[in-house]
């Protein structure tokens, strides 16, 4: 399908700005909605704290009226043994503090005073007063207004309660201090209270008694439910045990035992599902309590919420403080703000989008008259040397060079005609819907045994080895634009004897992408291949010599069998240019090619021997290598370089290197490179410090190598990696950018970074093999 330059241009432009503006609403989305974050989990922290110290607070003037009863009575202040004084004492303290349910103090001979609040009974406040003299136990109740005035009076004979036998008053007598027992839900009243009790010493060191605080905390819950925290969150006290014992809904920290009394409900149980998920894990885990304020985050039923666990208040108060808040709370009205910027943005691309089409329109107008005119051109409807309709000068000028393309195809065409007829490789065109041959050569033809019209009638993968696989045709289904072979191969000449070839196919396409034909090269191979396991044969027949020997005489074989091709594509040379000779009309250009090829596969059989130390037999597989190791190889192939322009090659290679994962051959011309560059860079200066330094180090996943000189540096107006961009005279301007790209094609990098003595440094990253990361 073919695009509208005009609608790409309007496209283009309202998909560019509607992509800033998402970029600059999201940017600014993820700053606040941090910055939201952070100022919540603050906000829990602060409601942690305070409800500390309100607890504190609120439960330290108990420990305070115990303290003091217990040194009144200790230091005689009082007469612990006067009960009317005590009582009186007593119900002075439970006035004082509305938190106090009651207060009581029992003795060692088992008497006991407890002075009660009893809000709609007969009185305000209760007393419970046991007597023990001369063995003979007396349980009296008395029942007082706001003045201390009795209003009721009824005894019990039948209450054995002993408050010796009581948990506060072993735990204050075994630890002769003052103790705070577990939250319990009250007997009588059903609320949840704490114990205070303080022991009272005899002068001598015994014990005379146990002072007690009963405290109601059902106003802490109280305390909580005033909180502020979000719009939804909530905060709870746990204690160590896992029980919840104050909620901003006290009704839910209430539960049932199998008897029908009442407990604390655990934070696994409790009635508010978003604390289950929030702590229960914890809990149940046994990581309640925390040692220190732990913030964190967690799903329920789709919504985000943030958490904060405070430590335990004191080690006599073993209680966590558990808050949570939906993230919504605070970031719900940003989040509905991006929303309505993202519409926002979408209208702004549109609306530009439709002027940017009216502009592209009458900015488009010259070119499609223009493509009117060339389709009309290469139809032979319109004479090339027509006027041109009135457009751009860049468009004119393309024309121009549209008429010398035409041309100079024409001549290609012509020359490649004969090229392809009077080559001394094998030649052919290949059709893409039968895969037959379309044209062949005589050397093809030479090569098979086969005539022109016999192989016309045939397929190249009926000249193939039964016991080879044939790929041939299958490309022509691929839906890449490019396809080419090169492979070695037997085929079956026409007298049945096999063969071994070297293949070349491209595919042709179209402008469409539609597949044309593939031209394909045959070379016969058969003498080279047969030396070739000659030299097999005489390696393992040699296998008993000493191993130097056996290398030596590996590496001669090899380029000596090597020199074969290369003498071959020299002679080939030769061929061309004795072809071109006795040509008509000759090429200076084409010599001077040609001239070039013979040189250079002269020069090829030098290369190979030094190439051949670290060219791995599959280079195109990335595999684990040690980078020391190709460093070593690669000075080796620019030590005579380095030797003549006067440059100390200097390496730096950090200890203990970690082997690296990529194509060895290509990182491997990477170092070549870089370091030719420097060295060149440094052939012309006039410095007295000609050096370059290669240094390597592991920086996390990767491993960093820079190459850096003392040269002059980078020419300024130079882009580099810009492909046909260089500073060198002959230079092409591609070294640097295949290496950016080899380096990226291995999952690295490659950059330029500035020094400020001068010179060129040159960075790029390899990752370091699995095995090791």
């Amino acid at each position: 399908m073919k695009k509208s330059l005009g609608a790409s241009l309007a496209l283009g432009l309202a998909g560019l700005q509607f992509l800033a503006i998402l970029l600059v609403v999201f940017s600014s989305y993820l700053t606040s909605e941090r910055a939201l974050i952070r100022h919540a989990r603050d906000l829990l922290r602060d409601v942690g704290i305070n409800t500390i110290e309100h607890s504190r607070g609120f439960l330290s003037p108990a420990q305070g009226a115990a303290e003091l009863a217990a040194q009144l009575a200790q230091n005689s202040v009082i007469a612990s043994e006067d009960t009317p004084l005590l009582e009186q004492l007593l119900f002075q303290q439970l006035k004082i503090a509305p938190q106090f349910a009651g207060l009581y103090y029992g003795r060692e001979d088992g008497s006991f005073v407890y002075v009660m609040r009893t809000p709609g009974a007969r009185g305000d406040f209760r007393s419970k007063i046991i007597s023990v003299r001369d063995g003979q136990r007396r349980v009296e109740f008395i029942w007082r207004d706001h003045d201390f005035t009795p209003v009721a009076r009824s005894e019990d004979p039948a209450d054995r309660y002993d408050p010796r036998a009581r948990p506060w008053y072993v735990k204050a007598k075994a630890e002769r201090a003052t103790i705070w027992t577990d939250p319990y839900i009250f007997f009588s009243s059903h609320q949840p209270g704490i114990t205070l009790a303080a022991p009272v010493q005899q002068p001598g060191g015994g014990l005379r008694g146990v002072v007690g605080v009963d405290i109601e905390i059902s106003m802490i819950s109280e305390f909580l439910a005033r909180l502020n925290i979000g719009q939804h969150g909530r905060a709870l006290i746990i204690n160590r045990n896992g029980d919840v014992i104050a909620h901003p809904d006290s009704s839910l920290i209430r539960a049932r035992n199998a008897d029908g009394s009442l407990r604390f409900a655990a934070i696994s149980e409790i009635g508010d599902p978003i604390a289950r998920a929030a702590f229960g894990p914890a809990a149940l885990a046994g990581a309640l309590p925390v040692a220190q304020e732990t913030p964190g985050e967690f799903l329920h039923d789709g919504a985000s919420y943030v958490s904060t666990i405070m430590p335990v208040i004191s080690d006599k108060l073993p209680w966590t403080i558990a808050v949570y808040a939906p993230e919504d709370d605070f970031t719900g009205a940003l989040k509905r703000n991006r929303m309505l910027n993202i519409w926002l943005a979408a209208l702004v691309a549109g609306l530009t989008g439709l002027l940017g089409l009216a502009l592209a329109d009458a900015i488009y107008r010259p070119v499609r008259a223009f493509a009117v005119r060339t389709a009309l051109v290469s139809q032979g409807e319109l004479d090339p040397d027509a006027p041109l309709p009135r457009t751009y000068k860049e468009l004119e000028r393309a024309n121009d060079a549209l008429v010398q393309q035409i041309v100079a195809r024409r001549k290609t065409e012509r020359e490649y005609g004969q090229t392809f007829d009077m080559s001394s490789r094998g030649m052919a065109q290949i059709a893409p819907d039968s895969g037959r041959f379309i044209r062949v050569n005589a050397s093809i033809c030479h090569i098979t045994g086969y005539s022109a019209a016999e192989l016309s009638r045939m397929r190249l993968s009926d000249l193939v080895h039964p016991e080879d696989p044939t790929f041939v045709g299958a490309f022509f289904h691929s839906p890449a634009g490019d396809f080419s072979v090169n492979r070695e191969m037997r085929c079956i000449r026409k007298d049945g004897s096999t063969i071994w070839i070297t293949l070349n196919e491209i595919l042709i396409r179209d402008e469409s992408g539609k597949p044309l034909h593939s031209v394909l090269t045959m070379d016969d191979i058969t003498q080279g291949k047969r030396a070739e396991a000659q030299i097999v044969q005489l390696n393992r027949d040699l296998s008993h010599l000493a191993r130097g020997n056996t290398m030596g005489e590996m590496a001669a074989g090899l380029a000596h069998e090597l020199n074969q091709p290369l003498a071959a594509i020299a002679q080939n040379a030769d061929t061309a240019l004795l072809i071109l000779d006795q040509m008509a009309a000759k090429d200076p250009e084409l010599r001077d090619v040609l001239i070039e090829i013979e040189g250079q596969s002269l020069r090829a059989g030098e290369i190979i021997r030094a190439l051949r130390s670290f060219i791995s037999k599959d280079e195109g597989a990335a595999t684990s290598f040690d980078l020391s190791d190709l460093v070593q190889q690669t000075l080796h192939l620019i030590q005579a370089e380095a030797a003549e322009a006067r440059v100390l090659v200097q390496i730096d290679l950090a200890p203990g290197l970690p082997p690296v994962r990529a194509n060895r051959v290509q990182i491997a011309q990477v170092i070549v490179n870089l370091l030719r560059n420097a060295i060149e860079a440094l052939a012309d200066h006039p410095a007295t410090d000609r050096r370059v330094l290669l240094a390597a180090r592991r920086d996390d996943g990767q491993v960093r190598i820079s190459i850096e000189d003392t040269g002059p540096g980078i020419a300024p107006g130079i882009s580099l990696f810009s492909q046909f961009e260089t500073s060198k005279p002959g230079g092409m301007g591609l070294g640097l950018s295949i290496c950016r790209s080899m380096l990226a094609a291995n999952g690295g990098a490659l950059w330029h970074e500035s020094r400020p003595s001068g010179g060129a440094r040159f960075v790029f990253t390899l990752p370091v093999s699995q095995k090791v990361a």
